[in-house]
């Protein structure tokens, strides 16, 4: 039997040991690492980011499906939505605890599509909201109108919107139009009048 080769084949075998007593140790080094990490920055779906994230894009579903409903419109009719607005007198309508009433004289209520949808998806889920009508001025000023108003919205509060154009065959009575709301014509030359931006407004108390 040859010495040297038998001296060549355990000197083999002891560093073939090493690396694998190296790689082992490098394996658990590794894995140590990611269980401190994960511990370290793990979330739960209790965790508060977390919950908020949840609430929020519940509610942006929640509004834009109240959006998408009061919006659509058959074949040659106007959408609810567009109504409401055309038909708004110019109050700021706020809840107080059983009807839509107007902030300046309780005994006005609103009697809209807009504020039944909202009583019966919104008021009934507890979450409060608001609705601005936002136009523009002839001096390219936006101007923000509310509609219903519910109070100061939440850190947490979402913000759905729909565009409506307006065209003076719209309107039934313009000048009086523009006196209740201020949304004013924006072209005397053209049957355009304006474009409004309605924006709603989504938080839970």
């Amino acid at each position: 039997m040859d010495i040297s080769r038998l001296q060549i084949s355990l000197k083999n075998d002891d560093t073939g040991q090493m690396h694998t007593l190296e790689a082992v140790m490098a394996a658990i080094i590794m894995v140590s690492v990611v269980v401190f990490a994960v511990q370290a920055t793990s979330l739960t779906p209790l965790t508060s980011s977390t919950a908020n994230t949840h609430i929020e894009t519940q509610l942006q579903t929640m509004g834009y499906d109240i959006m998408d409903s009061l919006d659509h419109s058959e074949y040659g009719h106007e959408s609810r939505l567009k109504t409401d607005l055309l038909n708004w007198s110019g109050n700021v309508y706020i809840w107080n605890g059983s009807s839509y009433v107007a902030k300046s004289n309780q005994s006005k209520q609103l009697n809209s599509s807009t504020s039944k949808m909202l009583e019966n998806v919104l008021v009934k889920r507890g979450i409060a909201h608001n609705i601005h009508f936002i136009y523009i001025e002839e001096d390219g000023e936006r101007i923000r109108s509310p509609y219903i108003y519910n109070g100061e919205p939440s850190d947490n509060a979402v913000i759905v919107s729909r565009k409506i154009v307006i065209s003076n065959p719209d309107i039934s009575d313009i000048s009086k139009f523009s006196s209740k709301t201020g949304i004013n014509d924006l072209n005397n030359s053209t049957d355009f009048y304006n474009i409004v931006d309605i924006q709603l407004t989504l938080w839970r108390i």
